[in-house]
């Protein structure tokens, strides 16, 4: 009977529909974008907010009268490889904390762009929960979205998109006490917890809109990072999983809401350490340490929960994993 209960969940909450639509086997091809690291962080930081906010989700909240604004969000977020954009409500992970840091790899490994051995960018990231649960004590569902730019000078202007990517610890949430207790991977665990029944409705129809606009929307594909500078990318190796998990001893014991976690000031830095997989062994991935992404300086704004978009990369088949 568990087996069945969680298979109804995951095809509840990750929209598994089994016919993918037809724009999905289209293949994907990178638009230029031009981009400045430093200009987005100052977007991004222009707009800081002194109190934290707690915006909530709902199921009417996805509409606007006859406008289905999730199933337009879904395809927005697949098309649109703008860093920027006009005003918009993060309707599955509304509250959020912005961070700028170095994405830094130092292991030799097989794939390719920004997962080879000595690469090093800049990174803008957004730390959030799903719903609207932020405190300590709720059952909450950790998230990170990812923006990679190919450089380590915060002034060059980028001919090429960001590359993005994202991780989340358990789609169901966790009672996990603190946001770097838990381990955020690009597919994530489904548990059965009552924040799935209380959301039910709206669970249902944001599954829906992913999995309408994608197919095997359970899991964020990461080529974007390892085709990033690869003029040949027939041949590039991609990690099939990748694993973003805090260094041990950052624990900020104490504090309520999960954005705390990250205040840093002056010299202060958080360390996540980068993993990656691409086979299992007994249903277990044989995960490989690969480097670090050190945070370095963060910002609550409106600017982070409303105008700073991340594109979500296409499903495509024909990626090569080993």
């Amino acid at each position: 009977m568990n087996k069945i209960f969680t298979l109804f969940t995951l095809l509840f909450l990750l929209g598994c529909n089994g016919e993918p639509p037809s724009k999905a086997e289209e293949r994907v091809v990178f638009v230029p974008v031009a981009n400045q690291f430093q200009a987005v962080w100052d977007e991004v930081s222009s707009d800081e907010l002194i109190s934290l906010p707690q915006q909530s989700v709902s199921y009417s909240k996805l509409f606007d009268g006859a406008i289905d604004l999730i199933s337009l969000n879904a395809k927005r977020t697949l098309e649109s490889q703008d860093d920027i954009i006009e005003y918009f409500d993060k309707l599955a992970h509304p509250n959020g904390i912005c961070l700028r840091g170095v994405w830094e790899i130092d292991t030799p490994n097989p794939y390719g762009g920004l997962f080879k051995n000595a690469s090093q960018a800049l990174i803008i990231a957004r730390a959030s929960t799903a719903l609207s649960e932020t405190k300590r004590g709720e059952t909450r569902a950790f998230g990170m979205a990812g923006k990679i730019f190919p450089t380590m000078d915060a002034l060059k202007i980028n001919t090429v998109a960001t590359a993005n990517f994202f991780v989340i610890d358990d789609l169901g949430g966790t009672d996990a006490p603190y946001y770097t207790d838990v381990a955020l991977t690009n597919e994530p665990d489904v548990s059965f917890t009552s924040s799935i029944f209380s959301s039910f409705a709206y669970g249902l129809k944001v599954a829906s809109a992913f999995s309408n606009a994608d197919k095997n929307s359970g899991i964020r594909q990461l080529y974007e990072l390892s085709f990033m500078q690869e003029s040949n990318q027939t041949k590039v190796i991609t990690p099939k999983w990748m694993k973003i998990e805090a260094q041990e001893n950052q624990r900020r014991a104490g504090v309520e809401d999960f954005r705390e976690e990250f205040y840093l000031e002056g010299d202060e830095k958080l360390l996540f350490n980068i993993f990656v997989a691409s086979k299992e062994i007994n249903a277990q991935k044989e995960w490989q340490k690969i480097g670090t992404i050190t945070f370095n300086s963060s910002v609550v704004s409106t600017t982070c929960d409303h105008r700073l978009h991340f594109h979500h990369p296409l499903w495509r088949d024909d990626l090569v994993y080993e």
